[in-house]
């Protein structure tokens, strides 16, 4: 099963999270418990600049074996101990399309499912068409902001800068594929990243929420 978390942390907690960054990888490698994970840093969303980041929010997306065990493990106990609210979402694929870290991690498990779905897009930007993109950005943030069924939508990066997505809570299948295929603002960065080709690589995946706690909006 797949597993995300997202913590807010307390203000004096930041150099924590910048060394458990650097440092949970080499815990989680280690895990007979963990399959693929990335660690994640966060934003608004808007622009996908570092204007964006914020330092006070972290996040764990990582496919586990026993959630029980993982969500007493010492990775997971260091966050908690230095947040002030977690975010915690138990999922199952439903579709995944694209590559992260030149890995397919997620297969598809789900069908015809109605409840509440959670989609993260990723996607690696070439250095040349960081200007080009973030340019783009803003009509695509802005209607998926408003966009019906949309609970909540942050931004999520493995680095500041070329190592972009977003991590997505909607209502319903139907609501992401409304805006997915539906909205002008993301017909046209579709349009545009096949005539820029901006992306060395791009993933995007839905899932069923089969279990929350806490909130990311």
């Amino acid at each position: 099963m797949i597993v995300a978390y997202f913590w807010r942390i307390k203000p004096t907690a930041v150099p924590f999270a910048i060394i458990a960054m650097a440092l949970d990888r080499f815990v989680l490698k280690r895990s007979a418990n963990v399959g693929f994970f990335k660690s994640l840093g966060t934003g608004k969303g808007e622009t996908f600049t570092p204007a964006d980041a914020n330092a006070l929010r972290w996040g764990l997306v990582a496919q586990v074996h026993d959630l029980d065990s993982f969500d007493q493990s010492f990775v997971i106990k260091q966050w908690r101990k230095n947040c002030v609210d977690e975010f915690r979402a138990v999922l199952e694929p439903i579709s995944s399309h694209g590559k992260w870290a030149g890995k397919e991690p997620f297969v598809a498990s789900v069908k015809d499912w109605d409840g509440p779905v959670v989609a993260i897009t990723r996607a690696r930007i070439k250095w040349h068409q960081n200007f080009r993109f973030w340019n783009s950005v803003p009509p695509v943030t802005i209607s998926l902001k408003s966009a019906p069924g949309l609970t909540a939508a942050i931004g999520i990066g493995e680095a500041p800068i070329g190592l972009q997505g977003t991590f997505s809570l909607w209502e319903s299948s139907a609501a992401i594929k409304n805006f997915a295929y539906k909205g002008a603002a993301h017909q046209k960065a579709i349009a545009d990243t096949a005539t820029y080709n901006w992306y060395s690589e791009e993933l995007f995946a839905r899932f069923a929420v089969k279990d929350m706690r806490g909130s990311i909006a």
